[in-house]
Formats: C-alpha cells, sequence, structure tokens
C-alpha cells in the first residue's frame, strides 16, 4: 500500500472538485441571480476577482478537510463517517464563504440569499462526495476481498488467541487484518494456534518484530489467567504507532467500552492514540509551523548574534547536537546553541545542574534566558518536536527512568516540545530522581492536551523567562 499516493489522490480530486464547483457557482450568479437584480443579463466576465477566487476557494476547502483530520487514516474511512464528516465540513465551509465573499452579493429579494447558501452547499457537496465515495469504496472493496491489507499480529498462543484468529479470518468481509504471526508471554513447547499462524517469538521480542515485519496493528488476545500482563504489555507498545485492540469480555461491551466500526467485525476494544480531536491535532500543528517560521525569522539577527558570542567566548562550534527519543521512540537530531565546553562530556553522559561548571560565562547567560533553546524551532519546522510537549531525552537516561517509572513511555504518543507542564512547574532535572518527579506534571499534561492547555503554557513560559527564572 502505498499511503502517500492514496493522499494525494484525495487531495488532488478536492482540489479540482473545489475548482470546478466555484467556476460552476460564479456561472449560477451570474446567469441567475444578478439578472434578477439588474434588468438585464449580466455578461460573465473572468475578471481579476474570479481570478483571485479560483486561487483562493480551492486552498481554503484543502485547509479546511486538513484541519478536519480527512487525510489521516486515509485506509481505515467508514463510508458513512465520510458521508457525515464531508457534509459538515461542507457546511462550516460554506458559512464562512458566505459571510465573507458573498454577503455583498446584489439580490432582487432577500430570499435569494437563501438561493446563493444553499446552492453554494449543494454543489460543492455533490463534487466534493462522489469522488470521495469512489475512491473509498474501491479501498474498502480491495480491504473486503483481501487484496490489501494491515500487517498484524497476536499476542497471546492459547485457545482465546486461536479462537480470535479464526473468527476474524471466517468472517465474510475482512476488515483488513493479514496475519504475520504470533507471540507469546510465556515459554512453552507447543501453542494451540502454531497450527495457524508462526509464533514470532514472546512479548520480549515485540519492538523488534513490529519494525522488522512493518507491523501496523496488534490484537492483544491473552487467557483470563493472563490479563495482570495486559498493562505492561500496553507500556512495551505505547512507543509504536500501530492500532492496538484487545478481546472483550461481555463487561466491556455492556458498559460501552466496544465502538463497533465495521458491521461484521469481531468485538474488540481499540487502544486509542488520539490524545487530542483531530482538529486540534491539525491545528496544533499549523500553529507549531507558523511560529516556529515567524520566530527564525523575526529573531535572526539574535541568532547571528548569538552564534558569533559563542565562537568568541569558547573554542568549538555554535551549535550542539545530540540524539534524543522523539514520538513513538524514534530518535532524532536536536539542535541547541552550545552552552557547554567541548569536552562537557568526557567521562559520560550528565545531566547539567544549577552550578555547573562545564557551562560557559556565555552559556549562562543563554540558558537563563532559555536562548540556547532558539535552534529547536529548526526542531518543529522538520517535524521531529512540537511547541509545546515533554522535553526529549537521551536514550541513556530513558533506560534509567523506565526502571522506576515505567509509565515513562507514555510520555512518547506525543511529539517532545521546546516547552513542557514540566519544565514550567518542576524546571530543570539535575538527576534521574528529580527526572522522575518530574514526569508526572508531563503526564498530567498528555491526559489534558488541548490548543487552549498550549498556549498556557506557552505564556507561563514567558512569564517566567521575562521574569529571570530558570527553567
Amino acid at each position: 500500500m502505498n499511503k502517500r499516493l492514496h493522499t494525494f489522490k484525495y487531495l488532488f480530486f478536492d482540489f479540482i472538485t473545489a475548482f470546478f464547483s466555484w467556476n460552476l457557482f460564479y456561472i449560477y450568479r451570474k446567469t441567475f441571480i444578478e439578472p434578477l437584480k439588474l434588468g438585464y443579463e449580466v455578461p460573465i466576465e473572468f475578471n481579476h476577482k474570479y481570478y483571485l477566487g479560483i486561487i483562493i476557494i480551492p486552498c481554503f476547502w484543502l485547509f479546511l478537510y486538513y484541519l478536519s483530520g480527512y487525510y489521516k487514516d486515509i485506509y481505515r474511512k467508514s463510508r458513512l463517517k465520510e458521508l457525515a464528516q464531508t457534509l459538515f465540513t461542507i457546511l462550516l465551509g460554506s458559512i464562512i464563504i458566505f459571510f465573507v465573499a458573498l454577503l455583498d452579493d446584489q439580490v432582487h429579494y432577500y430570499s435569494q440569499y437563501y438561493k446563493l447558501f444553499s446552492s453554494l452547499i449543494v454543489i460543492q457537496f455533490a463534487a466534493t462526495y462522489i469522488p470521495r465515495i469512489i475512491i473509498t469504496s474501491i479501498t474498502n472493496y480491495k480491504i473486503h476481498n483481501r487484496k490489501i491489507g494491515f500487517n498484524t499480529i497476536i499476542i497471546g498462543g492459547n485457545k482465546k488467541a486461536l479462537e480470535i484468529y479464526q473468527k476474524i479470518e471466517n468472517q465474510a468481509q475482512s476488515v483488513g487484518n493479514k496475519f504475520i504471526g504470533f507471540l507469546s508471554i510465556v515459554e512453552k513447547e507447543t501453542f494451540l494456534l502454531e497450527t495457524k499462524l508462526k509464533r514470532l517469538g514472546n512479548i520480549q521480542d515485540i519492538k523488534e518484530i513490529i519494525d522488522t515485519h512493518k507491523i501496523e496493528e496488534v490484537i492483544i488476545a491473552l487467557e483470563s489467567t493472563e490479563h495482570k500482563d495486559i498493562e505492561r504489555i500496553i507500556n512495551y507498545l505505547e512507543d509504536k504507532d500501530i492500532v492496538i485492540k484487545v478481546i472483550a469480555s461481555m463487561y466491556d461491551i455492556l458498559t460501552g467500552k466496544v465502538k463497533m466500526s465495521h458491521i461484521y467485525s469481531t468485538p474488540l476494544i481499540q487502544i486509542s492514540h488520539n490524545l487530542m480531536p483531530i482538529w486540534q491535532q491539525q491545528t496544533k500543528h499549523l500553529i507549531d509551523l507558523s511560529i516556529s517560521l515567524l520566530a527564525l525569522i523575526i529573531f535572526s539577527p539574535l541568532i547571528l548574534f548569538l552564534a558569533i558570542g559563542i565562537k568568541l567566548n569558547s573554542k568549538g562550534p555554535a551549535f550542539y547536537t545530540h540524539e534524543r527519543i522523539g514520538q513513538f521512540g524514534k530518535p532524532f537530531t536536536l539542535i541547541k546553541f552550545r552552552s557547554m565546553y567541548t569536552d562537557a562530556e568526557k567521562n559520560g553522559p550528565a545531566l547539567s545542574s544549577k552550578y555547573d561548571n562545564r557551562i560557559t560565562p556565555f552559556g549562562k547567560f543563554m540558558r537563563k534566558s532559555k536562548l540556547d533553546e532558539l535552534p529547536n524551532f529548526l526542531n518543529v519546522l522538520k517535524g521531529d518536536m512540537s511547541l509545546v510537549g515533554p522535553r526529549p531525552e537521551r536514550k541513556y537516561f530513558i533506560d534509567q527512568i523506565v526502571e522506576k517509572a515505567p509509565h515513562y513511555l507514555h510520555l512518547q504518543k506525543v511529539k517532545p516540545g521546546i516547552t513542557s507542564w514540566g519544565q514550567v512547574k518542576y524546571g530543570y532535572a539535575e538527576n534521574v530522581n528529580q527526572m522522575t518527579e518530574r514526569l508526572k506534571y508531563d503526564i498530567l499534561y498528555i491526559e489534558n492536551m488541548s490548543v487552549y492547555v498550549d498556549f498556557k503554557i506557552m505564556i507561563y513560559t514567558i512569564i517566567i523567562i521575562l521574569k529571570g527564572r530558570h527553567i
């Protein structure tokens, strides 16, 4: 499956249909609405307003579709949800276009405003939804008929694992699971599921297996006596961008934990990675990019000044780069201004402290005002970081933290940030114990994530910097 090509199909047809529908709507206005007011036929002129419209309007629609999250998870679309999402987005977009661009149109009767508004919705919806439903239906047909699927493993190898495998495989219509094998949580000579699937290893091998086989979905099917291991398994998987499902009990079904997404699917509980509504996720991403780009432009003279200051103050490069662990456990290269002497870690990795003699005089000035982290905006533009999120750590220290607090891996659900709730409330950590203590604030942040909370943290960060407090 080529995800980029499939996404491009939706983007291409959404742009073309937005272009087509605006042209059709423009002709409708000139042919049926304006002549009633003016009393004569209005020639269809392709003036500067027309050309401006056919550029801005399609881009506006793509932006709105992006914010709605339409282009996420493109292979797992429900046609009913797609219908509702398309209709709601077009209704919202039409309201915006009407009040921004159409309210000053010349009309003979006030009721013609209703005709303008309703015709805009009908034309835009029909043009947009028809290509979408065709593409989605073709994709769903291929999934249902097992022509394409999602690489899946089962955790568990006994009665319940065998039952869930057989139920999914014997469904009249596939929901896309392409089974690669199974993992056990205990060592045994034989497993019931071995007659159907290959045993790939045990739970300790899961991360390597996911990477090797490009696994997209994991189904946890443990026996009743093994349920205590579910939390441990989910902790193992927190830093992986995969779909996690757990077999449901009747209690889970009755309490509403099981949400049906396919008529023919087996009841399973899906562990959600979405900590924010899709539109807020997309808005957060746009804010990250916009503010980072603006900051790099505005502060470019300051960046040049700091780079020169670092070079004059101590020997070595102006910038410091080091590997950090990002979202879903993926490593990336962090970019900062160098605030320590070049041989600061000759004796091995070590956290900085308030009176750290490895920090240069100029570095102390930068750290107090957080200016050493200005290059982090480049990491945000690259997509490795966000403006707000738990601070990225080195694997060396993460391994130590996880020994004390396994739930640290929950932080890897989100992108690391330039500033965080942990830094605002706690500040820099000087050792692993303090990093573990700060963890509770970052866990609190990801459990309450929103654009509003991000703005609060950014405002608090600015206030703290202006007051000269060290964070």
